[in-house]
């Protein structure tokens, strides 16, 4: 189980970006209430992907890169680039999602399609990450945050 963690959790991004894209043409139509559902859902299965992704560093750990040595450098720039996109979209997203629900929706109009962008391109560069990790190259080796605490 622990081992389709990472496939799952990437499944995870996928889907919520999709949800987001639904929930962005639905408010462009002024469907409000089906906009609000398919964003909630997107939210949720992104708040999923960073439950199993945690679990996954924690009990399983991070996977090192295991391709060529001279992709190493740019998969770490790469990966650097996803970590920070995906930690602005997060706290991007909770603001719009706090906005959203606090019914201060200039505010909530004025953030969401920045909001929406980013994630697309975080959870477009988390995917790529997996296919680096697990589909092009084999994983290098893991260490868990436990077994690393400890031994």
């Amino acid at each position: 189980m622990l081992h389709t963690l990472p496939l799952i959790s990437t499944l995870c991004i996928a889907v919520s970006a999709v949800l987001v894209a639904i929930g962005w043409y639905h408010i462009r139509r002024k469907r409000i209430e089906t906009h609000k559902k398919f964003m909630i859902a997107g939210a949720a299965f992104a708040l999923l992907f960073f439950i199993l992704y945690l679990s996954k560093t924690i009990f399983v750990g991070s996977t090192k890169f295991g391709g060529p040595e001279y992709l190493q450098s740019v998969y770490f720039v790469f990966l650097l680039f996803h970590i920070v996109l995906a930690a602005v979209a997060a706290v991007f997203g909770l603001v719009t999602l706090y906005y959203g629900f606090g019914e201060k929706f200039a505010k909530h109009k004025k953030i969401g399609p920045y909001t929406s962008v980013i994630w697309f391109v975080a959870a477009a560069t988390g995917v790529t990450v997996y296919v680096l990790l697990y589909v092009l190259y084999p994983g290098g080796e893991t260490a868990g945050l436990i077994d690393a605490i400890f031994g």
